[in-house]
């Protein structure tokens, strides 16, 4: 430990006292312990001596710093090191990489930038600057680090060629342990598999593709359309068009999952205590990953703040699919099979499982199991579609002729949502620039070296950021930023050829084995709604509002979409849309 003084006197004084102070303490080491040999003729002592050695040596270094050495001393030394340390960590990154602090490491950049609200842009600079790919680190003792990258190949490697070494890690699920419990979102190994499995076959099957399509169009003509015409008829009056969609997709995903009528979209768009209580769970368990373990978890403990409202939030959202599930049991025992229903509750409890857990041949799936799985279906299904199509609705309102082709489309299917190619690729075009899930994250088991040559230890993460992935020169050419749906279209039959692109280049809907089950389902429910909803009304964006994500695991748009609905005068009706479960059955 250097000390800093203003003279030579002084610092010659300073070292006579820290003399008398050594010679002093070998005096008093020497009373205590009389067969102790001082240390200046024996530098190592006596094995046996040596604990009481270090333990009188540490009281004197204390005694020292008590009495010699000036808190302003401490405070430049530490200033010091921290400056040491920065320049040493700026030399040692690459070009383009941002600053990783001593001691806080990503986080004052991070924050900046959040602060600034451009914190995915930026993000997406980043990695163009940086080839793709740079190392990050958290606070220390908060548990973060890894790298974070673009590039497809390293994707690719993350989410098919070493699965294995990548599931969502205990980092993840700890976070959302309360609400998704063990559900499909929350589960990696064995217990993932089984629902991986349970899921494809069900979401798959025709007869839930028929009544998926089937209860997305009775909600559209019976609930959205009604709301917007009568919209439509107040002049001049806006509406948060997230808000509306975010009700349409809560609905539909309820009745899909559980069977049942949430009843967001009712007259008067009322406050529905289960979709608050789910809304609220999601962002309270999001407060996890950006606050320091050391602040969440005693909070938890002690059941205060932020978690006392999660645990009140979550209980709400168990409580109501536990009911659900009951009830579901019980109208089993009574009519003895859920032959009439096609909801995935009732598809599961009706099937035979897998004879392992969670789930016994012969009692069926566990209660516990349903509910996570439905929980996990609706966090799935909720968000992502309506964040989705909300900035597809805004995209297009500032693209007069990708509209007239979108509605032209509408008119020469005929009303078949399954032959509008071109609304097909102007959805995905639109999720391309704006990822429903911006950024997402695997755990490495072991350590392990990307293709670019960037190395992983064991137990960090590696972040794959969707958004920046849309928007990278490299894989999409020269017009990256450019709203463009023909470059998902064969250039000589107009029909859609985005099955032909990488996977590990598009990831919104996730890629390998983990690929979305719900990706039919979702582009039925986009398809479906934005087809309606455009064949009848104008959708006018108000002019005046700032419109830009909002950080969080789903890309909301910042304090939602105001608009207004204006009627047309010549409307394309919407025929019942099985064929286009047939037709997107082929696209996976």
């Amino acid at each position: 430990m250097y000390v800093y003084h203003s003279t030579q006197s002084e610092r010659a004084s300073t070292l006579s006292r820290v003399r008398r102070l050594y010679i002093a303490s070998e005096t008093e080491l020497q009373a205590l312990h009389p067969n102790t040999q001082p240390a200046c003729s024996s530098p190592a002592g006596r094995a046996s001596d040596r604990p009481i050695m270090a333990r009188e040596l540490v009281a004197m270094a204390l005694r020292f710093l008590h009495e010699y050495v000036r808190a302003s001393d401490l405070a430049v030394a530490a200033a010091v090191l921290f400056v040491c340390s920065a320049v040493r960590s700026r030399l040692s990154s690459r070009p383009g990489e941002p600053m990783l602090w001593p001691v806080v490491g990503i986080i004052p950049t991070l924050s900046a930038h959040i602060a600034l609200g451009d914190v995915y842009d930026w993000g997406a600079a980043t990695l163009s600057r940086c080839r793709g790919t740079f190392p990050y680190r958290g606070t220390w003792g908060g548990g973060s680090s890894g790298v974070i990258t673009s590039v497809p190949a390293n994707v690719e490697h993350v989410l098919k060629a070493n699965f294995d070494n990548y599931p969502k890690g205990p980092y993840y699920r700890e976070r959302f342990a309360e609400l998704l419990g063990g559900g499909i979102f929350n589960a990696d190994g064995d217990s993932w598999r089984a629902q991986r499995k349970a899921a494809s076959a069900e979401m798959h099957s025709a007869r839930f593709l028929q009544f998926s399509s089937a209860t997305i169009q009775r909600l559209v003509r019976g609930r959205l359309v009604p709301l917007l015409e009568t919209l439509s008829e107040q002049e001049r009056h806006a509406v948060d068009l997230q808000d509306v969609l975010l009700r349409f997709a809560f609905d539909n995903i309820c009745a899909a999952a559980f069977g049942v009528e949430a009843g967001c979209l009712a007259d008067g768009l009322p406050d529905v205590p289960f979709a608050r209580a789910f809304e609220r769970a999601t962002e309270l368990s999001l407060t996890r990953f950006y606050t320091p373990p050391l602040v969440w978890k005693p909070k938890r403990l002690l059941g205060v703040g932020t978690e006392r409202a999660l645990v009140d939030a979550t209980r709400a959202v168990r409580e109501f699919a536990d009911r659900t599930v009951a009830d579901r049991r019980a109208e089993l025992r009574k009519v003895g099979d859920l032959a009439g229903r096609c909801d995935l509750l009732s598809r599961l409890m009706s099937s035979s499982p897998p004879p392992h857990p969670p789930a016994d041949a012969a009692a069926g799936y566990s209660d516990e199991f349903l509910r996570d799985f439905c929980i996990s279906f609706i966090l799935a299904g909720r968000d992502t579609s309506s964040v989705a199509l909300t900035w597809f609705f805004w995209l297009l309102a500032s693209r007069p002729d990708v509209e007239a082709r979108v509605l032209d489309d509408i008119a020469r299917a005929g009303g078949d949502v399954g032959a509008m190619d071109y609304l097909h690729a102007a959805l995905t075009e639109s999720m391309r620039l704006y990822p429903p899930v911006p950024v997402d994250f695997k755990e490495a088991l072991e350590d392990d070296v990307l293709p670019d040559g960037t190395p992983v230890r064991a137990r960090q993460r590696v972040i794959y950021f969707t958004y920046a992935m849309g928007r990278d020169k490299a894989t999409w050419g020269p017009d990256c930023l450019e709203f463009r749906p023909e470059r998902w279209l064969n250039d000589k039959s107009g029909a859609f050829a985005g099955g032909a692109e990488s996977p590990y280049k598009y990831v919104v809907f996730n890629a390998g084995p983990r690929l979305c089950v719900g990706k039919r389902f979702a582009y039925t429910q986009m398809k479906t709604v934005a087809a309606a909803v455009l064949a009848r009304f104008r959708v006018e964006v108000v002019p005046g509002q700032e419109v830009k994500p909002k950080l969080n695991t789903t890309l909301y748009v910042k304090n939602g979409l105001m608009v207004r609905f204006v009627a047309r005068e010549q409307r394309h009706e919407l025929r019942h849309p099985v064929p286009a479960a047939a037709h997107l059955a082929g696209e996976d």
